[in-house]
């Protein structure tokens, strides 16, 4: 099928599909949703939205409702997971179409979910496939430009993104939660939903937050809570859930316990440790991050250790403006740069990795391997004892995207525990 919506992209012209894009969407979203009998009306569904951060606070969500025994479902970049049955998203979007969304919410229905946590994309808003969704609450992390081809601005990005405070607005479940990040300048815009309760978390939460090799933790009214991730980004995204919770009745205990015992996050800081007596000590990180404020954060959080790193992070037709911009940050910040193809669609891959090398000034600690692979394995090889392994931009993204929509099944984290298996299983 969607090897046929290609070729018909190409038969029809530019201007005439994109016009018909929008009622085609509005149309399919609310046929779904009769099909499916607006299974939304009979579950709890909290929408999390914003640049970085959603599929993290729908998992740590998720956790802590699972903790006070709720049965849940979860809809999101990662997974796809209805009760105990959870499978890997191989859709390479986060809110797929042609009814997925409406029969989803029914499956969470009939398998008995109470409820449902859902990443919610702009990209999803501008198809129109959070119509028919309605929402109890809505979560919002921050903003900072991202897909600014696709949507035209900046301005209609934000515009988007507002359809689903607009779209919890008119939701008639009673009551309804607008939680906002008001560190973010946007914050404050999306607290002016009206709604019966608009929730703003912000670090002045914490009378302390200390941000730790292995962890992070939090003091909050004189009680301590240690998470199990890192960065400052996770400290936000650990007050969104918690603010979140603690707004449905679900007990401080019962929250702290779930963020203590968290299990990891795939693709997101997922850490990778060569093993015990391996003459050097590595650890190699696969995270999401593909924005430049995104990347700019991954790195922040091992700021203290040595880094080499791998960074595609720019898929082709899409963004060309943060090309070099990337390259910038990953020059500042890491003591070796490995470029590599990530997803090139219908563009070359070498002309990908030529925007990106024009943000680097110090060509000396860079590498060019556009065998992505290789550029693993190569950097893994080289790390010295102590130091980090960054890869970055897919995080669990199933394949590597080529011309005429082929799809190459890949996993960083696979390949990444692969590789330093076949690195050190003769010297341990």
């Amino acid at each position: 099928m969607d090897t046929v919506l290609y070729y018909i992209k190409r038969l029809i012209p530019v201007r005439l599909f994109t016009a018909l894009q929008p009622p085609y969407h509005l149309l399919l979203a609310y046929i779904g949703a009769v099909m499916y009998r607006f299974p939304t009306k009979e579950i709890t569904v909290i929408g999390v939205t914003g640049t970085k951060g959603k599929s993290t606070v729908v998992e740590l969500i998720n956790a802590i409702f699972e903790a006070d025994g709720k049965r849940t479902a979860v809809c999101g970049t990662i997974r796809f997971k209805i009760g105990e049955k959870s499978v890997r998203n191989l859709h390479k979007m986060t809110m797929p179409g042609r009814f997925f969304m409406q029969r989803f919410f029914r499956d969470a229905v009939n398998a008995g979910c109470e409820v449902a946590i859902v990443e919610m994309t702009s990209e999803g808003a501008k198809q129109f496939r959070h119509k028919g969704i309605h929402l109890d609450a809505l979560i919002f992390t921050n903003l900072s430009p991202e897909h600014i081809e696709s949507h035209g601005s900046f301005e209609k990005y934000v515009q988007a993104k507002l359809k689903l405070a607009t779209a919890l607005a008119q939701s008639k479940k009673r009551p309804r939660f607008m939680i906002a990040n008001t560190d973010d300048d946007y914050g404050r815009v999306f607290l002016k939903t009206k709604v019966e309760h608009q929730l703003a978390y912000t670090l002045s939460d914490l009378e302390l937050h200390t941000l730790n090799k292995d962890d992070i933790s939090l003091v909050q009214h004189g009680t301590t809570l240690r998470v199990p991730l890192v960065g400052l980004f996770n400290v936000y995204n650990v007050l969104a859930a918690m603010t979140c919770a603690k707004a449905f009745g679900v007990p401080e205990k019962t929250i702290h316990t779930a963020l203590e015992n968290l299990d990891p996050i795939k693709g997101r800081v997922e850490q990778f440790k060569s093993p015990k007596g391996a003459p050097r000590a590595i650890t190699a990180v696969v995270d999401y991050a593909h924005t430049p404020d995104s990347l700019e954060k991954l790195y922040k959080a091992f700021e203290k250790t040595p880094k080499t790193c791998v960074l595609g992070n720019c898929g082709g037709g899409r963004d060309t403006w943060k090309r070099p911009e990337m390259a910038r940050i990953a020059e500042k910040y890491c003591d070796h740069v490995i470029l590599t193809n990530e997803d090139p669609y219908d563009e070359d891959p070498e002309k990908i990795v030529d925007d990106m090398v024009r943000g680097i000034e110090d060509t000396k600690k860079l590498s060019i391997i556009m065998d992505r692979r290789n550029a693993i394995r190569t950097a893994l090889e080289q790390a010295p004892d102590g130091s980090v392994v960054l890869i970055s931009g897919k995080g669990t993204d199933p394949y590597i995207m080529g011309p005429h929509n082929t799809k190459t099944p890949w996993s960083d984290a696979k390949v990444v525990q692969k590789e330093l298996h076949a690195l050190f299983s003769e010297t341990t």
